[in-house]
């Protein structure tokens, strides 16, 4: 159980670190007030509600992970007032309702804020929000509705969000990409995850003025062509911004994003050998069909988009080709038509490209074979035609790479290009032994037949005449007498 008698022994304790055990029950505390600054019980099985006296009890807390437990009930309103509170951690639990207008106006110092993966309802923020210094928002995986609103707008310091896989509806708003005047604070804004909710309209021209690094728009009803401007998105460095934030990654306590991709992106906290915590980044996302958990400078390489499961039609807009830090692309189950633009063979980073789904037609570019990076490569069920390339990467690629495409040809998907070709016959055998051929299956239908008439004929004969039925029962015992003889 939780060991209560830690803070009610110890009043000058600041930092309490239970994480990653197999503590369990209720969380107990003190009778009296308490200074405690840093809690960490993540990762425990802890379970029922938080008491509702927290904010009293420990009006100091400024650091709060209770991640990965089993607690239940919904947010004390309570925790609004805890002025000092920076972090606030309470994702994979069994947390539901509505979070408390107390939390978004009264919190005023919190940073990160991490709610992911309960069972929260009802609108993200349907009041105003005061939460100006809020830096990471992470609020996927629950069961929120209605639409984003501008209520995200006062938000100044926002580098990252990460609202996915909710039931959120409604267009996006324009304050998320091409920025007015007035709310060009969001020019920090470098990983943005929409997937997953019922996102409907085009896409917004405004999102080409991003210099967004991550953009996952999947899974939603979201339908027109591809904006042209696209080409303008970083996917990469900024202007003017460093690629090496190693030392912001270790010892910063706001953590730079600046180059990761990622459609399920976690951050984890761990602490350092100083008083002050920090957070090292790992990213764990979906490519080349697999889902792996990366961290470290690797995650400096990483560059994505993902429009995949949407109602986007229209040509795929050559401009596309210009982003050439592109890692994976994904473009697959869509109404796309027109032909593979040529100019994605200056995608010369990419990794993974899966335009599958769609009606595309065409041959494939064969200048694509110059993409030595490419390990995934899927247009399985479109319209294409003509030759499957066979060089380079390609030719490492398998028949489920080009399937649903009919007009298809070449020697890795078995079929032949040349339409004149007869297919070859069989050679017949010469002289006795061309006598001798017998069809096996017409033999084996022909010797069941009779093998059939035979015992119907029998059966006929022993039913008219008796006498002969008398004959043939009389002959099967005395053959059964012989065989108990014998063997007796």
């Amino acid at each position: 159980m939780f060991p209560n008698w830690l803070l009610q022994n110890n009043s000058k304790l600041e930092v309490i670190n239970l994480m990653k055990n197999s503590f369990q029950g209720t969380l107990q505390l003190p009778n009296s007030k308490h200074d405690l600054i840093t809690l960490k019980i993540a990762d425990n099985r802890f379970s029922g509600h938080l008491p509702k006296n927290v904010a009293m009890i420990l009006p100091k807390l400024s650091y709060i992970d209770m991640s990965m437990n089993s607690f239940e009930g919904s947010i004390p309103s309570s925790m609004g007032d805890m002025n000092s509170l920076w972090f606030l951690d309470l994702s994979a639990n069994n947390f539901s309702g509505e979070l408390p207008r107390s939390l978004s106006k009264n919190c005023i110092n919190l940073r990160f804020l991490k709610l992911s993966n309960n069972n929260f309802h009802g609108e993200i923020f349907p009041i105003y929000m005061n939460l100006t210094r809020l830096v990471h928002l992470y609020l996927n995986d629950n069961f929120f509705s209605g639409k984003i609103g501008d209520k995200l707008t006062n938000i100044t310091h926002l580098e990252l969000l990460d609202i996915s896989n909710n039931n959120l509806s409604g267009g996006i708003p324009d304050w998320i990409g091409s920025i007015p005047p007035w709310i060009n604070t969001l020019s920090k804004l470098r990983i943005l995850l929409l997937a997953g909710n019922h996102l409907e309209g085009q896409i917004p021209n405004h999102l080409c003025q991003m210099q967004v690094y991550i953009m996952d728009l999947s899974r939603n009803r979201l339908y027109g062509s591809i904006p042209s401007c696209f080409a303008n998105i970083s996917f990469g460095m900024a202007a003017g911004e460093s690629s090496f934030v190693t030392s912001l990654i270790r010892f910063n306590a706001i953590i730079s994003l600046s180059s990761y991709y990622s459609s399920n992106l976690e951050l984890n906290s761990d602490t350092s050998g100083s008083q002050r915590p920090y957070r090292q980044a790992e990213a764990e996302f979906t490519t080349k069909y697999r889902h792996n958990s990366y961290q470290g400078d690797i995650l400096h390489y990483m560059f994505g988009l993902d429009l995949s499961c949407n109602e986007l039609s229209g040509d795929i807009p050559a401009q596309v080709g210009e982003l050439k830090n592109l890692r994976a692309l994904n473009l697959s189950h869509n109404k796309f038509s027109g032909s593979i633009p040529v100019s994605f063979s200056s995608l010369k980073q990419i990794e993974s490209l899966d335009l599958s789904s769609n009606n595309l037609s065409g041959q494939i570019p064969s200048q694509l074979t110059e993409l030595h990076f490419l390990s995934i490569f899927n247009v399985s069920y479109n319209n294409l035609s003509g030759m499957t390339p066979d060089k380079g990467q390609f030719s490492t690629f398998d028949r489920s790479s080009y399937e649903g495409n009919p007009s298809l040809c070449g020697s890795l998907i078995e079929k032949s290009c040349n339409s004149s070709e007869v297919p070859p016959t069989t050679v017949p055998f010469d002289g006795e032994e061309n006598d001798t051929m017998v069809d096996t299956v017409a033999f084996g239908w022909t010797f069941s037949a009779s093998y059939a008439m035979v015992l119907l004929a029998l059966a006929a004969v022993l039913c008219i005449n008796p006498h002969w039925r008398y004959l043939w029962f009389n002959s099967v015992d005395w053959i059964i007498y012989l065989c108990f003889k014998m063997f007796s």
